[in-house]
C-alpha cells in the first residue's frame, strides 16, 4: 500500500500554470497508455528510449511516465519534502558526532561512491558533507590520469588521497573506474580489468588491517530514469556543466555497463561488501546512504532511534543485489 503523494505547496501564477500543464500531459500520458495494451506500451517505450536524445527539448511523455518506476524501483511514491528534511538534518548531526567521534579516536574512514551516471552521487556527497569540519574531511574527484600517473602501479595515485588518523576521505569514483568506466569506453583492456579484479580484494585487505574502516557504495538507477536525469541537465545551463562525454555515451553502453557492475560486485563483495542503493528517488537515497554509514561505526552518542535502520527495500548487500536486479 503505498502513501498519498504530497499536497503542492502554493506556487506563483506562473508556476501554477507550468505545473498543471505538465500535471495534465502526465495525465494525458497515463490515460493513453492505460488504453494501450502492454505489448503496444513495451514496443513505445523501447522506441522513445532507442531514439532518446538529450538535444530534444521535451522529454518523450513515453520516458517521462516509466521513470520513476524504471529499473524494478520498488516505491511509487514520493516521500514528503519537510519529512525528508527533517529526518536529513537529524542524521546530519548525527554525522557530526561520528566526525568528532572519528577525530578522537583516531580513526580512517572512507567512503567510496560508484554508480551508474546521473544516478546522484554528487548530491548524495554533498548531504553527506554539508555541514561537515572540511578540515577533517576531504572529497576526491580525481580526473584523467597524467602521463606520470599512468606510468604508476594502477593504485597508487589513490594511495596519496587515503585519509591521516582523525580524518575522513570519500572518493566521487575511486579505483574502481578500472572495473566499469574504462573497460565499457575502451579506456584500458580487458586484461587490465580482469587483473585490477584480482588486485582489489588484497589491496583492501590491506586497507582494513591497517584499520581503515572502509564502506563502498553503487548507486543504481533505472534506465528511464538515467535519460530523465540526463535531459534535465542538459536542458539546464545550471547543470549542463556535470554532462561529460562518458555521461552521454552511457545510454548506448546499458548493457555492458550492468555486465561489467554484476562482474565488479561479484569479484570485490569480499573483504569489504558493496551496499547497493537504489536511487531512482534522490531524498530516499541520500537517507539510505547516510544510515548505511552511521549504523555500522560505533561512534560515541549514536542516537539509534535517528539512525534507525536503512530501509531494506532500497538498500541492499551487494550479493543480495545480483539476486534480485531485474535489469
Amino acid at each position: 500500500m503505498t502513501k498519498k503523494p504530497a499536497a503542492p505547496r502554493a506556487a506563483s501564477k506562473g508556476k501554477a500554470a507550468k505545473g498543471n500543464v505538465a500535471s495534465g500531459k502526465a495525465a494525458k500520458v497515463r490515460a493513453t497508455a492505460a488504453a494501450q495494451k502492454p505489448g503496444d506500451r513495451e514496443a513505445a517505450l523501447s522506441a522513445a528510449v532507442a531514439a532518446f536524445s538529450v538535444e530534444t527539448p521535451e522529454l518523450p511523455p513515453e520516458i517521462a511516465a516509466h521513470a520513476y518506476g524504471s529499473g524494478g524501483y520498488p516505491y511509487s511514491d514520493r516521500p514528503k519534502r519537510k519529512t525528508y528534511q527533517k529526518d536529513l538534518r537529524a542524521l546530519q548531526i548525527e554525522l557530526l558526532k561520528l566526525q568528532e567521534w572519528v577525530k578522537a579516536q583516531h580513526e580512517r574512514v572512507v567512503i567510496v561512491f560508484e554508480g551508474r551516471d546521473a544516478a546522484g552521487k554528487g548530491g548524495t556527497i554533498h548531504r553527506l558533507t554539508q555541514h561537515l569540519n572540511p578540515r577533517f574531511v576531504h572529497v576526491v574527484a580525481l580526473d584523467k590520469p597524467t602521463e606520470v600517473e599512468a606510468g604508476q602501479w594502477y593504485f597508487q595515485r589513490y594511495i596519496a588521497h587515503l585519509p591521516r588518523r582523525g580524518e575522513i576521505a570519500i572518493f566521487d569514483r575511486s579505483w574502481y573506474n578500472r572495473a566499469v568506466v574504462e573497460p565499457v569506453m575502451g579506456f584500458c583492456t580487458p586484461a587490465e580489468s580482469a587483473h585490477f579484479l584480482t588486485q582489489v580484494p588484497v589491496f583492501e585487505q590491506m586497507l582494513k588491517d591497517d584499520g581503515i574502516r572502509l564502506f563502498k557504495i553503487w548507486l543504481d538507477i533505472g534506465r528511464e530514469m538515467q535519460l530523465q536525469r540526463l535531459h534535465e541537465r542538459h536542458q539546464d545551463p545550471l547543470k549542463r556543466w556535470k554532462l561529460s562525454p562518458v555521461d552521454l555515451a552511457a545510454p548506448a553502453r546499458w548493457d555492458a555497463i550492468s555486465a561489467a557492475r554484476d562482474t565488479m560486485i561479484a569479484a570485490s563483495q569480499t573483504p569489504v561488501p558493496w551496499s547497493v542503493v537504489l536511487a531512482n528517488d534522490k531524498m530516499r537515497a541520500r537517507l539510505g546512504v547516510i544510515r548505511q554509514i552511521l549504523a555500522q561505526i560505533p561512534y560515541e552518542g549514536r542516537d539509534d532511534r535517528v539512525v534507525g535502520t536503512p530501509d531494506p527495500a532500497i538498500v541492499l548487500d551487494g550479493r543480495a543485489y545480483l539476486g534480485r536486479q531485474p535489469a
